[in-house]
């Protein structure tokens, strides 16, 4: 739990003045969707990007932060945690303790055997939304391809032996079997086209998501809303299927824009 004193936050609230005060307001907007840890990891990510609160500084007031944002304070202690373990952020505790910018995002993004895959991210530039959408474009479509054929029989099982191993993959194997849970959706469509551009994009993706920790709470969050298109598709609910893959596919998006963005 993050502690912080009143008056300190007082004094802080009356150093940073009118303007900065209104520049939290463009990025603190209260998160709507249904990524709502994700959304906020991308928010508070933007502050620090943005430079609004420099290295060193101290983040808004937790109490703060969770009005702004309309979140619980469990979903922001959640989203500052693993920004601590990125590196980005240093969690202090008592009197004069709170969230302070350790480093830039690309610094801690460039850490170790990342520095490559984060140039090779800054090399996409816009390519990044473009990519963003295009997979937007391809899962969503192939969801619903998938739910219309409903899978019986060995096509069936192979989803549900695919959700099972996601649930259980370490954070080494996350990354290919997620991979191979959602290729078997786009081979699952019908549309062999369909399966091969998404081949392609994702090995994009991949590049990207290999620049940005991988988060805990958002696996389990991934993981829930993995059942809930696996049991849409099993289901021949095209409009669940399309509904879950679009809400799933916004939460990574978010994690990407905060980072890479």
């Amino acid at each position: 739990m993050i502690e912080n004193d009143v008056s300190a936050d007082a004094a802080v609230g009356s150093a940073a003045g009118a303007s900065v005060v209104d520049a939290y307001a463009a990025v603190l907007r209260p998160v709507r969707s249904g990524n709502t840890f994700e959304e906020t990891v991308q928010k508070v990510l933007q502050l620090v990007r943005l430079g609004l609160v420099p290295v060193g500084e101290r983040l808004p007031p937790e109490r703060e932060l969770a009005e702004r944002l309309q979140i619980s304070r469990v979903t922001l202690r959640e989203a500052l945690k693993v920004l601590q373990d990125a590196g980005v952020l240093e969690v202090r505790r008592g009197r004069y303790g709170g969230a302070f910018v350790r480093q830039p995002v690309a610094a801690s993004a460039a850490e170790g055997d990342g520095e490559q895959l984060r140039r090779r991210a800054e090399e996409l530039g816009d390519q990044l939304e473009d990519t963003l959408l295009f997979r937007e474009v391809l899962e969503v479509g192939a969801a619903e391809l998938c739910a219309a054929r409903r899978p019986t029989g060995a096509e069936a099982e192979l989803l549900r032996e695919l959700l099972t191993a996601t649930g259980a993959a370490s954070l080494d194997e996350y990354r290919r079997i997620d991979t191979r849970l959602h290729l078997a959706v786009a081979e699952l469509s019908g549309s062999p086209s369909v399966a091969a551009h998404y081949a392609t994009v994702r090995a994009t993706v991949n590049e990207l998501l290999d620049c940005i920790p991988l988060l805990p709470p958002n696996l389990d969050h991934s993981q829930r809303q993995h059942e809930q298109l696996v049991e849409a598709i099993l289901a021949g609910d095209q409009d669940g299927a399309r509904a879950a893959m679009r809400e799933h596919l916004a939460g990574t998006a978010a994690l990407l824009r905060g980072f890479l963005a």
